[in-house]
């Protein structure tokens, strides 16, 4: 099996893209004003933080004594275990987001990473939900200055104050975002599976798709072409993202031992009935599973189709045409517009480090097929050592 190079559209939306006579335009957003940072966090505390944040993201895969580090300065951590859930490639793509926006993307992303290890590290379901609610308090209290003594908390209000101070209070970021990343990490907790594929693309939107939002945000840039760019590779991101832990979710022997919970197999079930694949035979024999193949095949697809809508879309915007075709969110919370920016390529060619995980994602997609889309092959679980070659030649192309 292999991917289709030229597959149709997967947006919704399949009304051409109409242009306003606009050159100017506003986004109105329900951003949340941040404030200075209270004078009770200090440098050193900062510094302690950024150091938290970096090792999350770069070395939680590699080192369980870089796990072990971290565990000290969190009570919720389990040094006793390695750790799951790791962002590597994102550490790596930081190198392409502008220096002032930097230290807030780290941030960013280490609090994706401390929501999503929120399952493993907790008990049950409930204990989840009080983590989860922490964090929804402790964006209020970041965006007012005063952040609970969390590493995460504490450098992403550091990096919030900055960047208002930097930008002369125009990177405003949005508390329904923030929180929108937390209310989708409910699923998790019970492992509920995903219905069908829609459904898999809209977490993927409320996920990795809001995270661009909010680096977007951060640069400041309120384009619709940027983030119409940045949906499509945050689905494609989010896709690939649930194929890649589908083991991880799988082997649940070792962790129901550990945490009272079963395996589960996150795929969406409208294609696992397709394709004819049994919850009960993949945690029984997993990769020899029938059917598992084709439905990560089908899942995987998906994910391809996004970012080749995106290669359609940059190629249009390199040839000085419209997109050609709607953003299929405007309109809801966020993404609502006045007119249209005229100078679409110039803003995404600008925010193009905002873009780059569409680059580690096709690398492991790539992998994937190399290896007939068994999502069990170990390789599939460690970092790609071309990831920052191809990553430099993306950038400097303006292509994924």
């Amino acid at each position: 099996m292999s991917f289709i190079r030229q597959a149709t559209r997967p947006c919704r939306a399949n009304i051409p893209w109409k242009y306003s006579l606009c050159t100017q335009r506003t986004q109105q957003r329900p951003f949340s004003r941040s404030h200075a940072l209270a004078s009770s966090i200090n440098a050193e505390e900062v510094h302690g933080a950024h150091q938290y944040c970096v090792a999350l993201l770069s070395s939680l895969s590699d080192r369980q004594d870089a796990w072990k580090s971290i565990a000290s300065v969190s009570a919720n951590s389990d040094k006793s275990k390695p750790s799951r859930k790791y962002d590597r490639p994102s550490y790596t793509m930081s190198t392409f987001i502008p220096s002032h926006a930097r230290t807030f993307y780290i941030a960013l992303r280490a609090l994706n990473v401390s929501l999503s290890i929120i399952p493993d590290t907790t008990s049950s379901p409930t204990i989840g939900l009080m983590r989860l609610q922490f964090w929804r308090d402790a964006v209020t209290k970041i965006l007012a200055g005063t952040p609970p003594k969390e590493p995460v908390a504490i450098l992403l209000a550091s990096a919030i104050s900055e960047l208002s101070q930097h930008t002369n209070g125009r990177a405003r970021i949005s508390k329904g975002w923030l929180n929108r990343l937390i209310n989708a990490r409910e699923q998790t907790l019970t492992n509920d599976p995903y219905p069908n594929i829609a459904a898999l693309e809209s977490y993927a939107e409320n996920t990795y798709s809001t995270l661009m939002y909010l680096t977007l945000a951060a640069l400041p840039m309120t384009s619709v072409t940027a983030d119409h760019v940045a949906s499509h590779i945050g689905k494609a991101v989010g896709i690939a993202a649930v194929l890649r832990g589908l083991p991880l979710w799988e082997y649940g022997q070792y962790w129901a031992e550990c945490r009272g919970r079963q395996g589960a197999v996150m795929l969406p079930l409208d294609i696992m009935a397709q394709a004819g694949v049994k919850e009960e035979e993949v945690l029984r024999r997993g990769a020899n599973a029938e059917g598992l193949r084709d439905a990560v095949f089908t899942v995987a697809t998906r994910a391809n189709d996004h970012l080749i809508t995106v290669d359609q879309m940059l190629s249009n915007l390199k040839a000085g045409e419209d997109v050609g075709h709607e953003f299929e969110h405007e309109g809801e919370e966020g993404h609502e517009y006045d007119c249209v920016d005229l100078a679409g390529g110039s803003q995404v060619n600008r925010a193009f480090g905002v873009f780059m995980p569409a680059v580690s994602t096709r690398l492991w997609l790539d992998r994937l097929q190399q290896h007939d889309f068994d999502v069990f092959q170990p390789e599939l679980l460690r970092s790609d050592w071309k990831l920052p070659w191809k990553a430099y030649m993306a950038y400097r192309r303006k292509a994924i």
